[in-house]
């Protein structure tokens, strides 16, 4: 019996230690991340947070928020022109040379599906060009106190449009305040008439889809620099979070770390189930004081 004893008692060690050390930081495969309450600005997880990477297609919010803040009509027909057609990577895009839509229509299959010709034809519709709304971008990022952000285009396909994970945080912060950048990120399809054809087109952040996920805004990136890029305002365990993750190695990563990191702060928060040894021990984490207090920019 005092063998069996002891033996549970070193076993509710090892098992408390394990606990303790996921609580602390859930393994994430992704090479760059942050985890930020949103409210209180507190960084719940970092990891190379400071580290310059290549963004891909996160790079739309920006683009999506200097066309709002530019009060461009929305209702304006923009074509596809040639271009507007990726030349850099081959891409592919659903919408041919030639297609009109309006400039709201693009900008929620920029956002939505991460179409490419879609944010090109929003920059090339900016007052003054490409140039110009590239430029803009650039300037709304230093206002928001992006230090280490720099855009080279409106779509994402270059690699030196390079960000860190705690200027893509301040970047979601300041999206999230656009209603139509809450909507269109996060809705799960969306249907365009072009000529007589109706083309759907679906979300790129399968979690959208998820009854599991509470999401506020999303937007995914990936170019072969950048690896997979995933962004989110979310709800989990009665708080607002932002997640930044940058370069996941493989395609379903960034979902997985994603997951990862829900289940930590439930877990932590005592939203989950509450793990329990074979000696009957049990830990819930309190975040409070783990991480200094994010500095929002006014």
């Amino acid at each position: 019996m005092r063998f069996i004893a002891m033996s549970l008692l070193a076993l509710a060690v090892v098992s408390s230690a394990g606990f303790a050390r996921e609580l602390r930081q859930p393994a994430l495969k992704s090479q760059a991340a942050l985890v930020v309450d949103q409210q209180s600005g507190e960084i719940l997880l970092g990891k190379n947070m400071e580290s310059k990477l290549p963004i891909a297609s996160l790079t739309k919010l920006m683009t999506a928020i200097v066309t709002l803040d530019a009060e461009l009509d929305p209702d304006e027909p923009v074509t596809i022109s040639k271009a507007d057609v990726d030349r850099l990577r081959g891409s592919h895009s659903r919408l041919q040379v030639g297609t009109t839509l309006t400039r709201d229509e693009l900008l929620h299959l920029a956002l939505m599906a991460s179409e490419n010709r879609a944010a090109s034809a929003i920059t090339s519709s900016y007052p003054g060009g490409k140039d110009s709304c590239v430029l803009a971008m650039n300037l709304k990022a230093q206002l928001l106190g992006m230090s280490g952000t720099r855009f080279e285009d409106g779509t994402g396909l270059s690699g030196r449009n390079v960000s860190t994970a705690q200027d893509l945080a301040k970047l979601v912060q300041a999206a999230h305040a656009y209603p139509k950048i809450r909507d269109y990120t996060t809705s799960t399809s969306y249907q365009v008439k072009i000529g007589r054809r109706a083309m759907r087109f679906g979300n790129t952040n399968n979690l959208t889809r998820s009854s599991r996920w509470d999401i506020g805004l999303s937007k995914t990136g990936y170019i072969a620099e950048a690896g997979r890029c995933l962004v989110m305002q979310v709800t989990l365990a009665e708080r607002s979070i932002i997640i930044v993750l940058l370069d996941s190695w493989g395609k379903y990563t960034r979902v997985g770390d994603a997951t990862r990191i829900r289940q930590w702060l439930e877990f932590a928060s005592g939203r989950s189930n509450t793990r329990q040894t074979s000696a009957g021990l049990s830990l819930r984490a309190n975040f409070a004081s783990i991480h200094p207090l994010y500095d929002w920019p006014g």
